[in-house]
């Protein structure tokens, strides 16, 4: 499907069958590998970024909070998405960046090695369904999140996604678009890959950083709201909020703003006011039309 799209690897652009690693590789067999996946939009003067000079200072932060170290720097990967993007001729898209250990370790945990770095630029299709932001229904798993002292929960790391792939699945098996994780102290944390927001009374709540990925689309739509008159709160957030929550809503990279219509049997206005008002303000922002935001763009 992708085949005849180039990779940028570890400095040099190759064909994207070629983008390859052994199946006993660390970042495989262990699950050690970590990423970034950011979107890609067709501006005025050519392909732009949306915020990637947070999504890079999260990928070293990764590498940091795992004890790993990548052997670029975020200038020069900021280069190579700008050359993986303009090789591709990608306009509205995806960026992907992989950092793994590509070497093979048959019963090594620990590597002292620096990690390979890949670089993809995905164009959007149908499959992706980027900006597709219907209404979605959602539960709460029966699985819980990841403990923070278990492993570094802000780190966007390939392993750590099976928790969400657990809750995906008891989701979608019971009927469900999306489950939501509740952490071990009781507190509402996330979806498998997206943040959650409800709006109560006016004001627009999402559960407290520390026990989160630190989602940029999260931070995004919280610096965003006031320019509509929407308060925002980073609070606690009980399961049983969401069942007196007069709107819910999700938001991820692909698609900014997914208004929940259904969460477990009760049915919601979707998208509400605060949620349609928030989803038209996103959209004037990604098409490049609001100036207040136009440093959150990198032009590629």
């Amino acid at each position: 499907m992708y085949d005849h799209l180039s990779v940028w690897l570890n400095g040099r652009m190759i064909p994207w069958p070629e983008a390859k690693v052994p199946i006993l590789s660390h970042g495989l067999s262990r699950g050690s590998a970590i990423f970034e996946i950011f979107g890609t939009h067709e501006g005025p003067g050519g392909t732009v970024a949306f915020r990637m000079d947070l999504h890079l200072n999260r990928l070293m932060r990764s590498a940091e909070l795992l004890g790993m170290q990548i052997d670029y720097s975020t200038l020069q990967i900021a280069e190579a998405v700008a050359e993986t993007v303009r090789t591709n001729n990608i306009g509205r898209g995806l960026v992907k960046i992989v950092a793994y250990w590509g070497e093979e370790a048959v019963i090594q945990l620990v590597l002292n090695s620096k990690l390979d770095v890949a670089v993809f630029a995905i164009p959007s299709s149908e499959e992706l369904g980027l900006d597709n932001a219907r209404p979605v229904s959602a539960c709460i798993s029966k699985w819980r999140k990841l403990h923070p002292e278990t492993v570094p929960v802000e780190a966007k790391a390939c392993a750590n996604y099976l928790n969400g792939y657990l809750a995906r699945r008891d989701a979608n098996l019971r009927g469900f678009d999306v489950g939501l994780l509740v952490g071990t102290d009781g507190f509402l944390a996330e979806g498998s890959v997206e943040s959650v927001f409800l709006v109560k009374d006016g004001v627009l709540k999402t559960p407290l950083p520390g026990r989160i990925l630190s989602g940029i689309t999260r931070l995004s739509i919280l610096q965003a709201a006031p320019a509509i008159g929407t308060p925002t709160s980073e609070e606690p957030v009980l399961p049983e909020d969401l069942f007196t929550a007069d709107e819910i809503f999700l938001c991820n990279t692909g698609i900014k703003i997914l208004p929940v219509a259904r969460f477990e049997d009760r049915t919601i206005e979707a998208p509400g006011p605060v949620t349609r008002q928030l989803m038209e303000l996103m959209q004037r922002i990604l098409s490049l039309s609001d100036d207040r935001y136009k440093d959150w763009f990198s032009h590629l």
